[in-house]
């Protein structure tokens, strides 16, 4: 995989899954933008396609 198509899956994760995500919407009310950030990188499935993408970008660039 390339950069730019990483960076296009990327945001279409972003754009389908966390764009208006009613969980982190919660979250955010209760226990701030900082619990929210937490809950989707630890907890949510979503999360962590993003971490491994992230991880392939990183591999890409080094």
């Amino acid at each position: 995989m390339d950069k730019l198509t990483l960076m296009e899956e990327i945001n279409d994760v972003l754009d389908t899954y966390c764009e208006g995500c009613f969980t982190k919407r919660q979250h955010a009310k209760e226990f701030g933008k900082t619990g929210a950030h937490h809950f989707c990188i630890k907890t949510c499935t979503v999360g962590d396609q993003l971490k491994f993408l992230g991880n392939e970008m990183n591999k890409l660039t080094k």
